[in-house]
């Protein structure tokens, strides 16, 4: 999870600023929601037509919490949208994909939710990647002329295989490769949005 995370998002940012950037074209943003759970996070958006833009997320998180919690992860997560009036203004729906790894545990709590049994994470560490596809909907409000702020939602469908441990920091496994089918939440996001 390092030097090849650092590697795809500097890619990905002087891939998207070499695009010869016009008026209302580019927009650049952070996830304050991901910024308050200490996840490094960047998107940049462009627009492709009238009403169509391209939303590239990117989100990183490597450090182990206080009392040995672990909510390590990286997470891209492309996405196409729909605006309903201007692009950057207004409501808009989208659909995503998203891809990433990760290493969580040591989670206390009792959430269960549409098949998923996220209590399992108190007492045991989970260690694998994950690919899914969504729908999104969200609005954005213009605060002026290159400031925006941007709400949104998505749900759908994620497939994960991974590795149990039983410990945070315990180095033999218990399970391997278990497959898992997550329907629920894929996306939310507050996101602060500076356009060009």
């Amino acid at each position: 999870m390092g030097k090849m995370t650092l590697k795809l998002y500097v890619f990905l940012f002087l891939g998207l600023f070499s695009m010869g950037a016009k008026c209302q074209e580019v927009a650049l943003k952070s996830n304050l929601l991901y910024d308050v759970f200490a996840t490094l996070n960047a998107g940049v958006e462009v627009g492709l037509a009238d009403r169509w833009t391209l939303d590239v997320s990117a989100n990183y998180n490597g450090w182990t919490l206080s009392h040995d919690r672990k909510w390590k992860h990286w997470l891209l997560q492309p996405e196409a949208r729909y605006w309903f009036c201007d692009r950057w203004a207004g409501h808009f729906v989208g659909a995503h994909a998203l891809a990433g790894q990760y290493n969580v545990g040591n989670l206390d709590n009792n959430l269960s939710f549409l098949g998923t049994d996220f209590s399992r994470l108190s007492d045991k560490r989970y260690q694998g990647w994950f690919a899914g596809l969504g729908l999104v909907y969200g609005h954005s409000w213009i605060l002026n002329k290159h400031w925006n702020l941007e709400a949104l939602f998505g749900f759908g469908w994620i497939y994960t295989r991974y590795d149990v441990y039983p410990c945070a920091h315990c180095g033999t496994k218990v399970a391997e490769d278990k497959p898992h089918n997550y329907i629920g939440p894929t996306k939310a996001a507050i996101n602060l949005v500076y356009t060009f």
